[in-house]
């Protein structure tokens, strides 16, 4: 029977970092970027940000507008087909017996 790490759960012991990991000099480029300071004022380790930056905003929003134009199309498309198969039905409905 194999015995599970308490702290990780699992029947292996944790990895721990590599030397080469441990020895990286610190960048102070790196530490002076936006996203670490925003990291740094958010209270986090790392200087990890969700989303990043995004090169070319411009064209991103562009494709988002045809994205919700699109969406608001068929969004409205869909409810306006459910009216007129309502009002087909509705008209062919009491005759379509005979």
């Amino acid at each position: 029977m194999t015995e599970t790490h308490p702290e990780t759960g699992s029947s292996l012991p944790p990895a721990e970092p590599s030397a080469e990991a441990q020895t990286l000099p610190p960048d102070p480029a790196a530490y002076d970027s936006p996203r670490a300071v925003r990291a740094r004022q958010k209270g986090l380790q790392a200087p990890y940000i969700a989303g990043g930056t995004d090169p070319d905003p411009a064209a991103g929003l562009a494709e988002e507008r045809h994205y919700t134009r699109l969406l608001l199309g068929m969004a409205i498309a869909i409810v306006a087909s459910g009216f007129v198969i309502g009002t087909v039905i509705a008209l062919i409905g009491p005759a379509g017996g005979r």
